[in-house]
This record gives structure tokens, C-alpha cells and sequence, in this order.
């Protein structure tokens, strides 16, 4: 090439530069071997500066000689020098730039580092096996040679080119524009002088068209408040964890399968707010402060967070995320999360984390045709749009998008301590024609509507979790029939450790729903459960979703005067804690409250303290007592040596009894459930043993709110035979209650 034809390619290459369409900028600028051997030659675009000059730098950093003044090469902004060198090694060198007012500025030239991301990183993410994508993509505080900096690294590889924007190049993606790794499509750019903090988005231009776009970064740690959007640089070690005890005793808890889990299900931003300083919401600190010993109080195990991931629309609660290792900086920071996570640990909660890898919102700023094409969604909509829902569908069986999803849910159980992840909308993911009609859905390639790329992401995930973390657990929102979702995977399951149960759930509040006197033809509602109880882990959730959009708050969803649907809650929560799984209750309908849950506004703490609600909530504390204190209510949730019908066929009165037994099957309680508003005398209940049973709890006791009808303590077993056992228990049960009666030892 002559030296001519080298100048009118550099001339070009900075008129591309300074249009924002230049693909290569290390080709351009930077330090680069003169050609003829007379030194290096130092290139750089300022198209705000007067003047730029070479600032010789020595070995402590000062300058080691004068300042060398580059040339205006072209009317954009490009300027250059050549430097005389005799070593093989590129000087060390500044940029002293003036501006058009006289102000200047030393800069140190991003372009003259070389490659930060290894053949072998860029081996891993190619084909999807770097499980810690997050510390390689994404924004991160480093020092190169010696230097401080930020390295910035993100997948486009439709794009024509990619450029680091932010307040500290005022937003111009001419400034930095970044150098793409092939055959990855992977854009890196070191740049020397920021730090933690500085705000950031990637602008990017579509090789299809050229349209240019501004995106957050998908592996951002951290965000700017909503509506703001930019993304934060986010450094590490700013919290010290103090949960070790916890951390190690997770481990063996073998997943909480023997233990009681009553998990109190939380959105952040409406379970308290400040009032007096316009609704504020509460910091993740403040809540460590009154949340957690709110809960401890009541008596659960766990508390669920819905999802604190960032998203830019709070009407979503968070299902909507754009974030996917980012906390939401509504409350504060990292850190600040991390506190949360931490004091939970130490007041003995465990912490589950709602996660959403079922779909993401069309946000110009967020994944949606990231780099100009569907690159985290499938380009078809029939495959990559939710239109209930307004969301883009991720493409599982795409290597990178797999290992930005898996990336994500380990970095919640590794960098936040998190005890579990719980999927929302499994269907959604299982099934290729939800919520579609005939002709918006494809077929896998075996005709059939099953999502194979889907399971198999599923089961990846969760093989993934339950080896690297544990302890931890997965649990599947999945209303279907699937079968085997908390199957392990080499049994053929998807491998949760825990589904909702969906079905005992709405059967559940149809029955409580409808009029005692109508109950008698609902029978089998109310027992149907037990016909499947044992083919899952299931947990039993009464969840926001329940609560919303009409369908009325708990309390309010039952029949009958006040005093009636008071009853009817408290029996509604005995059985809960009394039927085989895991709990979960939605917060505020621990004390009843009469409203339906509203996301922008606190929960109605100032109904709390007063009847019914107090009786009500102290129901599900003495509930939780007892079902953390009896082994015969948590041993055995997942097979059926743990439960015994009594007598599931009275319909006329509407009443159910049954047996809960631990793994110690002597050690065992019985259950007694009164689903009208008649007391009934002598109700005889067969049992196993002769001997005392005390009346370990009544739902209708006066400290809850209730008539205080019972058997005054307990009841001596008779020697009649009833219900195929010798003995029998001459009972009185309350009206609308549940009680729990354990034989002396």
C-alpha cells in the first residue's frame, strides 16, 4: 500500500469515526508502528477540542518530556503525531486536550490498551458454559498496567458499532466507540480514569439500516433510580457478610424438604411506606429494620421476595425486568440489598427471590432488538411475543441467551446469598401455544406444543443451582398438569425442588367462597387435593395474585357477616397449616386486612391492631408456632405415610378430619375441620389410641377472635370404634373452625 493510498484510508476511516459508523476504531486510533520505521504514530478524535497534544509520560507517572502537539487532520476532530521511538515497546504517553474556551484537560488514551477478554473467556461464553458471565460482561472497576479504569464489555454482534456513553464523554457515542471480538460478537473497551459510580448506557448502531439506539447494559450491577434509566458501574467488597452460620447450616438443610417452610410473601414497595414524606418508600435497610422482626414476630421461616430485579415500570411489581443482576434501586443499593439478605440470615430467615426469566418488556432502552435484530427474542412473534402481556419471549435454545439467563439466577444465590429462586410462569416457558390461538403458535419439530428448547433451560437451570449452591432451592409458579416439574432431573423431571400448588388453591377458596349452607355439594372440592398431594413438593400459596384485580382481599373474599368471615379466615388458615406442603401467605392477609393490595400504597397497618384482624394474626402466629413446634405437621409433606383420612366423606355437615403423622408415625396430631356455622355436640372422631388429647389449637378460641366454644382443653379418647380405629374422641367442634388435638405422651 502507498503512503498515499494509507492517508486517504486513515481520512476516510476518521470521517466514518466522526459519523458514528466506523466498526474498527483500533485500526485508527490509538498508538500504531509508522510504517517506515521512524516511530509511532498517535491518533485520537476530539471533535470538541482546539488543540490535542502527546503528553510523554516516564515510570512514576510524571512527564518525562515536553508536550507534543498533534495535528488537525480533517475538519471532524481527528488529530495526530508521530512520535520518534527506538524500542520495540508503544510510549507511555497522556492527552492534553484544549477545548474552543481555553480549558484543558489530561486525559489517558483508551485506545492505546490492548484486549482485556481471553481466547478462553470468549471460548466459555461462545459456547454458553461461562456460569459467571457477570464478572467478564458488564461494567467493572479494574486496574490495566497500572492504570484505574473501567472495563466495559457487552454481546452485539449485529451491530455495525458499539460505543460507551455517559456523563463522562457527555453521551456522545463518537467518543468511544469499542473494538468487537469476533467470532463472538463481543464489544470491549477499557477506559482509564473512571470509577464505581459513573453512569453509562451502550449506544448502538444496527448494521440493518444503521438505525442508532442507546441500550442499558444487560449485565449492569446497578441502576439509576426509575424513571432514569442509565445504567451504574458498580464495584465489589462493599459489604461484609456476618452470616456465615447460616450459610454453612443451609447446606444441610436438605432443601427444608423435613422442615416447616412458611414463607411470608413480600413486595418491597408496598408493604410500608413513609406518609408524611409523600408516600416515600422504605430503604432496603429500613425494612431490614421493621420487616424482619415483623416476621420473626409472626413466626415464618422464609420471606419471598416479588421481584427486585430492575424494572422501569412499578405497575408491573417487578415482572417486567430489564435489570437481571441488578437490585432495584428504589431502595437503595447493592450493598444496601445485601444488608437485607444479610440480616435476614442472621435473624433466621431465609430468603427466596422471585425471578422472571419467562419473558421481558419491548423498553426501547432494555433487551428488546438489542443490537437491531431479535437477539435475546425469537425474531417470529408467534415464538417471541407474550401479547397478554405486553413481553417478549427469551429464545432458549439460543447458546448465549442461555447463559445470560443461568449467569443470572446463579449471581442472585452467589452474590446476594439468596436461599432459593422462585419462577414465575412456568407455563408460559413449557408450553409453545399459551395463551395463543390457533395459528400464532409453531410447533416444535415434532409437531407437538411443548417448548423443548424451554425444559431443557429449565433443567439446566435447576441441575445448575442444586450442585453449585446447596441448600438453595427453585420453585415453579407452573398451573398446568406438567408432569414431574419437582422431579429430579436424571428421573426425568424438570428438577425443581418446589411447585405451587395452583389447583388446591383456587379449589380451596372456591369452597370457602361459597355459602356454608352450599358446602355440602362442594364436598369434593375440598377433598380432591389429597388425590394428587404426594405427585409433586408442593407448596400451598395464598399469593398477591389472589388479592388483586377484583377478586377482593382475603377476608373480604369470604361469605357471611363480619363475624363470619372472620371465622371462615381463620378456619380457611388452620387448614392451610394443618394440609400436606409448604405455606406461603401474601402479606396482609396475616391480620385480614379489608382492602385489596394496592402496589403504590402501604398495607392498612392502622386496621392491625384491632378486632378481627389482631385475632387473625395472632391465629397465624400460634399456627406457625405449631406447625414449626409439631414434627407431624413438617417431617412428612411429600408422601403419604405423613397423612391419614379420619373421615372425608361427612358432606352433610361439611366437616373432615384426618391424621398428620411424623417420621415418627407414634408421633402424631389430629386434625378436625367445621366448615358451617352450626356447633355440633358429640362429634365423634375415631383414633388410633386410648388416653388424653389435649386441644393444642381451636380457631374459634375468644384470644382470636372467636366464640371460644371447644373442649375446654382436651378430651379423654373412648373405647368405642369409629372410623376404623379402636377408640374415639366424643368432640365438641365450633362453628366456622379447625381444631388440632395431639394425644398426651
Amino acid at each position: 500500500m502507498t503512503a498515499r493510498t494509507h492517508a486517504i484510508e486513515i481520512d476516510r476511516a476518521l470521517e466514518r469515526l466522526a459519523a458514528g459508523t466506523h466498526h474498527d476504531p483500533f485500526g485508527v486510533l490509538g498508538p500504531h508502528r509508522d510504517a517506515e520505521g521512524r516511530g509511532v504514530v498517535i491518533r485520537t478524535f476530539q471533535p470538541a477540542a482546539r488543540a490535542v497534544a502527546v503528553r510523554p509520560m516516564g515510570a512514576r507517572g510524571a512527564a518525562a518530556a515536553a508536550d507534543i502537539p498533534m495535528e488537525r487532520r480533517g475538519p471532524a476532530g481527528g488529530f495526530e503525531v508521530l512520535v520518534p521511538a527506538t524500542s520495540a515497546e508503544v510510549p507511555d504517553y497522556r492527552l492534553r486536550i484544549t477545548l474552543y474556551d481555553g480549558t484543558e484537560r489530561e486525559i489517558d488514551d483508551p485506545y492505546r490498551y490492548g484486549r482485556v477478554l481471553s481466547d478462553y473467556d470468549l471460548h466459555l461464553l461462545s459456547e454458553g458454559t461461562h456460569y459467571e458471565s457477570w464478572a467478564r460482561l458488564g461494567a467493572h472497576p479494574m486496574t490495566l498496567g497500572g492504570v484505574a479504569g473501567v472495563h466495559f464489555a457487552v454481546w452485539a454482534p449485529n451491530a455495525e458499532r458499539v460505543s460507551v456513553v455517559g456523563d463522562f464523554n457527555g453521551w456522545d457515542g463518537r467518543l468511544h466507540p469499542m473494538r468487537v471480538l469476533q467470532p463472538n460478537g463481543i464489544w470491549e473497551l477499557f477506559v482509564p480514569g473512571l470509577a464505581a459510580g459513573e453512569k453509562y448506557k451502550y449506544e448502538i448502531r444496527s448494521r440493518d439500516g444503521g438505525g442508532v439506539q442507546q441500550k442499558v447494559d444487560p449485565y449492569a450491577r446497578a441502576f439509576e433510580v426509575p424513571p432514569r434509566s442509565a445504567s451504574i458501574v458498580w464495584g465489589d467488597g462493599g459489604h461484609d457478610w456476618q452470616d456465615g452460620e447460616w450459610m454453612q447450616a443451609r447446606v444441610r438443610t436438605n432443601h427444608w424438604f423435613d422442615r416447616p417452610v412458611s414463607i411470608y410473601e413480600v413486595h418491597l414497595g408496598s408493604w410500608a411506606r413513609v406518609p408524611e414524606e409523600g408516600n416515600r418508600l422504605l430503604t432496603y435497610r429500613e425494612l431490614a429494620d421493621r420487616l424482619i422482626p415483623y416476621v420473626q414476630a409472626l413466626g415464618h421461616t422464609h420471606i419471598e421476595l416479588l421481584p427486585v430485579m430492575e424494572h422501569p415500570f412499578s405497575g408491573s411489581w417487578g415482572y417486567q425486568v430489564v435489570g437481571f443482576f441488578a437490585p432495584t434501586s428504589r431502595h437503595g443499593t447493592p450493598d444496601d440489598f445485601k444488608a437485607f439478605v444479610d440480616a435476614c440470615h442472621r435473624a433466621g430467615l431465609g430468603v427466596i427471590l422471585d425471578w422472571v426469566p419467562g419473558h421481558f418488556p419491548k423498553d426501547a432502552h432494555g433487551l428488546a432488538r438489542f443490537d437491531g435484530t431479535a437477539l435475546y427474542e425469537h425474531a417470529d412473534p408467534r415464538q417471541g411475543e407474550h401479547r397478554e402481556w405486553g413481553t417478549l419471549v427469551f429464545n432458549y435454545g439460543r447458546t448465549e441467551v442461555r447463559n445470560f439467563l443461568l449467569s443470572s439466577a446463579l449471581y442472585w444465590l452467589d452474590e446476594f446469598h439468596a436461599d432459593g429462586l422462585r419462577v414465575d410462569a412456568v407455563a408460559s416457558m413449557l408450553y409453545l401455544d399459551y395463551s395463543r390461538q390457533e395459528g400464532e403458535w409453531v410447533p416444535n419439530e415434532y409437531g407437538g406444543r411443548e417448548n423443548l428448547a424451554a425444559i431443557s433451560f429449565l433443567q439446566q437451570m435447576n441441575t445448575l443451582t442444586h450442585a453449585r449452591y446447596p441448600g438453595t432451592v427453585t420453585v415453579a409458579e407452573e398451573s398446568t398438569a406438567f408432569p414431574g416439574v419437582s422431579r429430579p432431573v436424571h428421573l426425568g423431571g424438570l428438577g425443581f425442588t418446589y411447585k405451587w400448588n395452583m389447583g388446591w388453591m383456587h379449589d380451596m377458596l372456591e369452597y370457602m367462597q361459597a355459602d356454608p349452607i352450599y358446602r355440602r355439594w362442594k364436598h369434593g372440592v375440598l377433598t380432591f387435593s389429597m388425590l394428587y398431594a404426594f405427585t409433586e413438593n408442593f407448596i400451598l400459596p395464598f399469593s398477591h395474585d389472589e388479592v388483586v384485580h377484583g377478586k377482593r382481599a382475603m377476608l373480604d373474599k369470604m361469605p357471611g357477616d363480619s363475624w363470619q368471615k372472620a371465622a371462615n379466615l381463620r378456619a380457611l388458615y388452620a387448614y392451610l397449616f394443618a394440609h400436606p406442603g409448604k405455606k406461603l401467605l401474601f402479606m396482609g392477609s396475616e391480620f385480614g386486612q379489608w382492602k385489596e393490595w394496592n402496589a403504590e400504597q402501604s398495607l392498612d397497618w392502622d386496621v392491625a391492631g384491632a378486632p378481627p384482624h389482631a385475632g387473625i394474626r395472632q391465629l397465624v402466629r400460634d399456627l406457625n408456632a405449631c406447625y414449626r413446634e409439631e414434627p407431624s405437621w413438617h417431617e412428612v409433606d411429600f408422601d403419604p405415610s405423613g397423612f391419614q383420612w379420619i373421615d372425608c366423606t361427612d358432606h352433610e355437615n361439611s366437616v373432615v378430619s384426618f391424621i398428620r403423622r411424623a417420621r415418627d408415625p407414634r408421633d402424631y396430631t389430629v386434625l378436625v375441620f367445621n366448615f358451617t356455622p352450626v356447633p355440633r355436640d358429640h362429634y365423634r372422631v375415631g383414633v388410633p389410641d386410648g388416653g388424653w388429647y389435649q386441644e393444642r389449637l381451636n380457631s374459634d378460641s375468644a384470644a382470636y377472635g372467636g366464640g371460644n366454644v371447644g373442649n375446654a382443653g382436651g378430651v379423654m379418647a373412648e373405647a368405642i370404634a369409629a372410623h376404623g380405629h379402636p377408640y374415639s374422641l366424643p368432640l365438641v367442634l365450633p362453628p366456622l373452625a379447625g381444631l388440632v388435638l395431639k394425644p398426651a405422651r
